[in-house]
Order: structure tokens, then sequence, then C-alpha cells
């Protein structure tokens, strides 16, 4: 695959995505019907505004059957259908993928308690809207959890999934949704192009898309939009960091200080990312994610820099943008192999020499999937969630106090399996 400077790769996302951060004299009619006038199927035709009757606000309808529901579904199926194939003649077939596929089936098995039960309620709630169409590509599609008590606006975290940048699925962020739908915290859950079907920068594109429309429509669900957070796990943390830069740096561009909305995102939470390429490709590639194929979703060598937060806020020319990014919290097990601790570590160092505000939160022991999967599925006490929600809630004693008198989260899946399954993973 060709590979594109920074310089042409920052042009083609900038003229979307600058008239959606103000009032821009140029409008890009791609973004302007992300943001503005969603396509057909969008936001206001699966739901209606919220209403006040009798003091309380009322949940928008959900007009989506489930007929409709099967046949998005089926449309979704085949087309990841056909793009595993088309990925797996990246790929080939060798030893190394053939035991790590093995691995993984064996790993969602002995999990599988846990993810039909969650997988039930995903489909069944209705408290959940899914798939809400936030552009006009095929994955521009988002999900929100929505907490059952309608009363007063709701914090709001936009969350984006990993998937080693080929296989996330925004239904990955469904059991973190829901457990924080149940201490008050809408989620909106990013679905975004993977690969081979986009590269680095169509990701990060529908990323930022994704973000400006929750900021422009949360509200109508009845989230406070000037009490926003983002979060991302795995690839999904070094997507949403790219975001976040990409957006900080457009608006300082354009003179937005004022308006800004990345000024406005309270909080940013990475879990398990990595955001220094440069230093992941040779550990990426002896992992599994051969050199070939990385350099191929990161559009090439010279494009490493430019997808690389780390690197990029120590530019001279951003520092200006880099002043607007919310505090920024890194959390990562030290037993993680997919992507070491060591790449948060050095991120959060990278942050506070330009100035700004970041806290690393290491958890021992913990692998790459223990803290997002194998924790919430064991229910009980979370140190990382507990964590995400003291933030979340640091300025509400009444929803500080709620948290302490909550009860423990439920059990979904035996001791036995949860070990068995951190035995075999292939993460």
């Amino acid at each position: 695959m060709a590979s594109s400077s920074p310089e042409a790769q920052a042009d083609r996302l900038r003229p979307s995505l600058s008239s959606s951060l103000g009032e821009a004299e140029t409008v890009a009619p791609f973004l302007q019907r992300a943001v503005s006038e969603p396509p057909a199927g969008n936001f206001n035709q699966q739901s209606q505004r919220r209403r006040r009757l009798a003091g309380k606000p009322s949940r928008p309808r959900r007009q989506q059957s489930f007929s409709r529901d099967i046949e998005h579904a089926a449309k979704e199926t085949y087309l990841i259908t056909h793009l595993a194939f088309t990925l797996l003649r990246y790929l080939g077939i060798g030893y190394r993928w053939i035991t790590r596929l093995l691995a993984l089936a064996c790993y969602a098995l002995f999990l599988m308690p846990g993810f039909l039960q969650v997988a039930y309620c995903y489909y069944f709630s209705e408290n959940i809207r899914r798939s809400i169409v936030y552009g006009d590509q095929p994955r521009n599609r988002l999900d929100l959890f929505l907490p059952e008590n309608t009363e007063g606006a709701k914090p709001v975290v936009i969350f984006v999934t990993g998937g080693a940048w080929i296989i996330g699925y925004k239904a990955w962020g469904s059991l973190l949704g829901m457990q924080l739908a149940e201490r008050d915290i809408i989620v909106a859950c990013i679905d975004y192009r993977n690969f081979p079907q986009g590269t680095i920068s169509d990701m990060v594109k529908d990323a930022c898309q994704g973000i400006l429309f929750v900021f422009n429509h949360i509200a109508e669900y009845g989230g406070d939009p000037n009490n926003i957070y983002l979060m991302g796990q795995s690839a999904g943390a070094h997507i949403s960091a790219c975001a976040l830069l990409e957006l900080a740096t457009i608006e300082y561009e354009h003179g937005e200080l004022t308006s800004s909305k990345v000024a406005k995102i309270k909080a940013y939470f990475g879990l398990s990312g990595g955001y220094n390429l440069f230093n992941l490709v040779d550990h990426f590639h002896n992992r599994g994610l051969y050199r070939s194929i990385f350099l191929s979703i990161m559009e090439g060598e010279k494009s490493l820099r430019q997808h690389s937060p780390e690197v990029r806020i120590q530019e001279p020319s951003i520092r200006e943008a880099v002043s607007l990014l919310p505090p920024l919290y890194l959390f990562h097990g030290t037993a993680d192999y997919s992507i070491p601790s060591d790449a948060s570590k050095t991120f959060c160092n990278a942050l506070k020499k330009v100035g700004a505000k970041a806290e690393l939160i290491l958890y021992e022991g913990k692998s790459h999937t223990d803290l997002f999967l194998q924790d919430p599925l064991r229910g009980g006490k979370d140190e990382l969630f507990d964590n995400i929600v003291s933030v979340i809630h640091a300025d509400d004693k009444e929803a500080l106090a709620k948290d302490a008198l909550a009860p423990p989260r439920r059990r979904l899946v035996p001791e036995i399996l949860l070990k068995l399954a951190h035995s075999v993973s292939p993460f």
C-alpha cells in the first residue's frame, strides 16, 4: 500500500472536520450531513426529542423494529465476513495465526456465559439505542446506553472500542456501557471503519465525526453536552487520542478557542493503549501483527509520526494546541503483553513535559483483557471502574453518595471459567 505524507493525510481530514468545529465560512458537505443534517436513518428519525411531561423528561421512543435490527445485523455480518476473507489474503495462513485463532476460540468459549447475558441485554433492553447513524460511511454508527433514571442531564462517556485496528466493533463496549449506565452515566460507543475497509486516517476521521455528533445531539437523549468524557481501549485508545489531538489542532488553527469542543471534554481515559507507533512496530510483528500489515494499516512508515500522539505533542507547531487538551488519565496493567505498560508510561511523561495534565494508574498483574473483560465479568468491586466513576462524579456529591451505597455488581461468569480464559488468552 502506498504511503502518503503526514501533511497530505492532515489535508484529507481537515476539510471535512473544520466546518463542524464552529461557524466556519467553508462547510464540507460530507461532515455537514454528519453533524448538522444526519443522513437517512439518522438520529432524529430513530428517536423523538425528549419532552418534559408533568415535570419529568420522557425518553425518546425507539422506532426501529426488531426485524430491521435483524436486517441490519445480516448486512453487517455479510460485510464483516467479506472483510475477513480480504484480511486473510493479507495475513496468509500460518502456524502462528492458526494457534492464535484457536486460542481466541477457546477464550471466547470460556467467557460465553457472560457474553450471552450481555448480548441478550444488548438486543432487548429498552435503555439501549443501537446503530444511530452519525455519518454516511457503512460503519458510521454508534450505540447509546441510557440510565433508567431520566431526572436531570447526565454525564456522557464517548467510548472508542479496541480490536487491533482490524476487528473493532461498537458492541464490544456493551458491558462497559451497561455498567456505567447503572451509575447514571450515558455511554456512546462509536463504531468506525476497520482495516482493510479503511486505514488509520479513515478511523481517526470516523472517531472525530462521532465525537462531534455526540456533542451536537446528546442533549436530545438527556446528556449534558458540557459534561462529556472521551475514552478508548487498546487500539481504540490510540485512535481516540489521535482524534482528540486532531480536533485540538484544527480548533487552534481556526481560532475557535472560546467555542472549543475539545476544551469542553472534561477528561480523557486511555485504557491499555499505545501512543508511539515507532516503539510498537517490532513488538506487534513479534506477536503476529506483521510489519507489512501494520504499516499498511498505518499508511506506511512516513505516516507513523502523524499518527503517534506521543511524538506529535512534542512538535513546536502544535504546542499551543496541546493547551486545549483535557486532563488525561492513562490506565494500564503491568502484565499486559499485547501493549506493554511502558507505552502509557512514556506517553504520560511526554504529556507532562509539554504542560498537559496527565496521570498514570497501573494495575499490578493485570493483562490486556483483565481490566476490560475478565474483571467486569467477575462482578463485585472493580478498581478500574471505581476510578473512572470517581473522576466523572467528582463534582457531584449526591452521585458520590449513591455510588458509595451501590450494590456490588453481579457476577456473570464462574471463577473457574475466568481462570481458564486467562490461561488461554491470546492477548
